[in-house]
């Protein structure tokens, strides 16, 4: 299992993690839940109308507690009709309900409405009688009511993974199916579009897609092993869409990024961009990020949400890229001759293009010497536009010595007074041009 492969497995346990936290409505609950009294199985109730399973068995043990509490007072149950509904029947214990028997329920068990009726009237009657036994004898009810609590406990802890384990098992053993399709579908994507699309771009936009259409379609399918309604889920993921989006606001951004960069394709795999201060060759396009490998040797993954809103210098989008070498030429140099010298030293260098051909232009007239700029046409890749430049420049430092043309003298240098005038007047001036004074009229002069 590679690294993203990992990584994509990490991303479904954190997706099943964010539907439980804010889909609580959407989670398989049992269709039939045990109601339990001192920790021992009555019977089992499921959902009437709008009234969950767990909530109606909640309702009928406490019902039962309270009928403990005065254990005297209990008298055998009794099955009466209900006023709203002549098909339902209702439990009643001195008076108290205890559970309403409806036709879903007895379409739930395969039989009659009165049928059910007796039968749980019969195991309600059995367990009071068994409880209040226990209760009635000295210390009795604080015993059984720490026992009834203990053994509750594990019976719903036991009954409850009886329920979920099966159910775990199935959906990773789902997962671990629709894993095995999906990297042998990219496989086989992979073989079939090598040969017949030469877009390595379009390639990987295909391999992913499919990659991930099967990803999804497996989660869905876990989902439903597991005991979710997919229904449920959609409807839980519109009715909470603000807090996902808000929690899922950069992954959304970067996944539907990556399908515009794969779809409009503003550089493919193998170029070599400039993403922001990153430069360097695309290695992978993923719906996640976009992978750079620099000319250091070091990988750098960019979001696709970066990519995509940043400015994209691509330096191989065409197949030559024009380079320049400055160098600096003396004002008593022969100009024209140097020209054509370092033209002549530029063509001839391996790399560089005869069409569109080297040409020599002047850029500036410094203070010491004159600014000049060869111009030349290379292959875009950074290796062969690198190389090739240090070969310029080595091609026309060798043409210049061999044609006698001097080049800038490094230990040469020209001092300019801040104040220029006040320079000329200073070598200006002559020493017949100051006064004799008095002292010395009378000495001859020299």
């Amino acid at each position: 299992m590679n690294a993203s492969t990992k990584r994509l497995l990490l991303r479904s346990v954190a997706t099943v993690l964010v539907i439980l936290l804010f889909l609580p409505s959407a989670v398989a609950q049992a269709e039939q839940v045990t109601v339990r009294l001192d920790g021992q199985a009555v019977f089992r109730v499921g959902e009437v109308g709008k009234l969950d399973a767990a909530v109606r068995v909640r309702q009928i043990e406490r019902r039962m507690n309270r009928l403990l509490e005065n254990p005297e007072a209990i008298a055998p149950p009794r099955i009466e009709p209900t006023n709203a509904n002549n098909t339902d029947r209702v439990i009643t214990i001195a008076g108290v309900p205890v559970v309403t028997v409806t036709e879903t329920d007895a379409q739930d068990n395969l039989t009659t409405v009165s049928v059910l009726a007796t039968q749980w009237s019969q195991a309600i009657d059995t367990a009071l009688k068994r409880a209040s036994e226990r209760r009635l004898s000295p210390g009795g009810r604080f015993i059984a009511e720490v026992q009834a609590s203990i053994e509750t406990a594990f019976g719903r802890l036991i009954e409850s993974a009886i329920v979920i384990i099966p159910r775990a098992l199935a959906a990773l053993l789902v997962i671990g199916l629709f894993w095995a399709i999906a990297t042998f579908v990219r496989w086989l994507m992979r073989i079939i579009f090598r040969r017949i699309v030469e877009d390595l771009t379009i390639e990987n936009l295909i391999k992913q897609v499919a990659y991930y259409a099967v990803w999804i379609l497996g989660f869905i399918v876990a989902l439903d092993a597991f005991g979710f309604d997919p229904q449920a889920v959609a409807t839980g993921l519109g009715l909470t869409s603000l807090a996902l989006g808000f929690a899922l606001k950069d992954i959304l951004s970067n996944f539907i990024s990556g399908l515009l960069i794969l779809v409009l394709r503003p550089f493919e795999l193998g170029d070599q961009i400039i993403v922001g201060e990153t430069e360097g060759n695309v290695e992978r396009i993923d719906l996640r990020a976009t992978q750079l490998r620099t000319y250091d040797g070091r990988v750098v993954l960019v979001p696709n949400a970066e990519v995509f809103t940043s400015r994209i210098i691509n330096n191989t989008a065409a197949p030559i890229r024009r380079g320049s070498v400055a160098l600096f030429i003396g004002y008593d140099s022969d100009l024209q001759k140097a020209i054509g010298v370092i033209q002549k030293a530029a063509q001839a260098t391996n790399g560089v293009l005869e069409e569109p051909a080297p040409s020599v232009r002047v850029q500036e007239l410094g203070q010491d010497d004159i600014i000049i700029e060869a111009r030349f046409w290379t292959d875009s890749r950074r290796s062969d536009f690198v190389a090739t430049s240090s070969q310029v420049r080595q091609a026309i430092v060798a043409a210049l010595k061999e044609a006698e043309i001097g080049l800038p003298d490094p230990d040469v240098r020209i001092l300019v007074p801040r104040h220029s005038e006040r320079w000329r007047s200073a070598l200006a001036w002559k020493p017949s041009s100051i006064k004799p004074n008095r002292m010395d009229r009378n000495k001859p002069s020299p």
